[in-house]
């Protein structure tokens, strides 16, 4: 992870002030100076204060026990009441970028702009969110891209009040830090949601990659109707924090018209999946962590942690093939 990029808040929470992030525990100061974004520990190393609940001076940072202002390379700038050179103090920084409305950070040093969605065009209609969860990534991912929970889970929002259900076939393919199910032969859901934003449907497309993002779209005859992409972290051991893009095609005064409605429907459907993690985290807790069976149906289980581990997914060298009902 350490030459990844890494979403971890939407531009629009970043102002003037300082803003704090968990990072696999660790805690980040986050601020803007001028046109830049930085990123460093969030702890003055002189009597370790917390930066973020400083201020932002001059596009430096400023603790606020003592005033020592550090800039984006982490250095120490100024201590107030001191005469002389400044003392070449240092503290961890980390690379930070600004990208399709959302604060990308990462620990080493990436060659590349941060990857965001899959979109294939740039007329798009882009909605993002920002949420937070109690549970691991390898949870949330699965959960994301797990077809059969939303019979149950999302009943009436993506699935419909029928027992009715359709043979549909699963194809999972993969290679080094990516794994992805089509989905083919569903017709158009059932649910609020297929009813208002969709057409036919062609196919489903589920998707994970390194280090953390799980992607979903939806095609129809025409293309893509609509995709989801969702970049996810473990901000601490309970807690994973998750930062989504939402994107349609631009098709005219309809597409604004389903914008409109799929950012309020998707948060209703993302806080009925924030429960069920929740309470299920907490029931294992209970239980002292059981090991999870995975079933006939988890297809990207065991790829979604091996890639989280660093490892070569299964579906890269012998992709599967199922016929499941939907």
């Amino acid at each position: 992870m350490q030459d990844h990029w890494v979403a971890v808040l939407l531009s629009s929470d970043l102002k003037a002030k300082p803003q704090k992030i968990f990072w696999k525990g660790i805690p980040i100061v986050v601020f803007r100076s001028g046109q830049n974004v930085n990123a460093i520990a969030d702890r003055c190393p002189h009597r370790m204060a917390e930066f973020s609940k400083g201020r932002v001076v001059q596009g430096e940072i400023e603790c606020p026990y003592h005033g020592w202002r550090f800039d984006g390379a982490g250095q120490c700038t100024s201590i107030p009441g001191h005469l002389g050179e400044t003392p070449r103090y240092r503290i961890q920084s980390y690379k930070a970028i600004e990208q399709d409305g959302a604060i990308f950070i990462s620990a080493g040093t990436p060659d590349t702009l941060p990857y965001v969605h899959g979109f294939p065009t740039l007329k798009a209609v882009v909605r993002r969110v920002h949420s937070t969860t109690h549970s691991t990534v390898v949870d949330v991912a699965e959960n994301i891209l797990d077809a059969t929970h939303t019979h149950f889970t999302h009943k009436r929002l993506l699935r419909g009040l029928g027992t009715k259900r359709h043979r549909v076939s699963v194809e999972v393919t993969g290679a080094a830090g990516r794994v992805e199910a089509c989905y083919t032969g569903e017709p158009k859901q059932e649910g609020l949601v297929s009813k208002l934003l969709e057409g036919g449907r062609s196919k489903t497309v589920g998707r994970f990659l390194y280090p953390g993002i799980a992607e979903l779209e939806y095609w129809g005859p025409d293309g893509i109707v609509l995709t989801t992409s969702f970049h996810l972290y473990q901000s601490t051991d309970e807690i994973v924090n998750g930062i989504g893009w939402l994107v349609g095609p631009k098709t005219g005064l309809s597409s604004w018209l389903k914008a409109a409605l799929f950012k309020p429907l998707f948060r209703i459907a993302l806080e009925q999946d924030r429960r069920v993690l929740k309470l299920a985290q907490e029931n294992a807790q209970v239980h002292g962590r059981p090991d999870i069976i995975k079933g006939p149906l988890d297809f990207l289980r065991g790829d979604i942690e091996a890639i989280m581990k660093g490892e070569r997914p299964d579906a890269a060298d012998n992709p599967r093939h199922y016929q499941i009902e939907l």
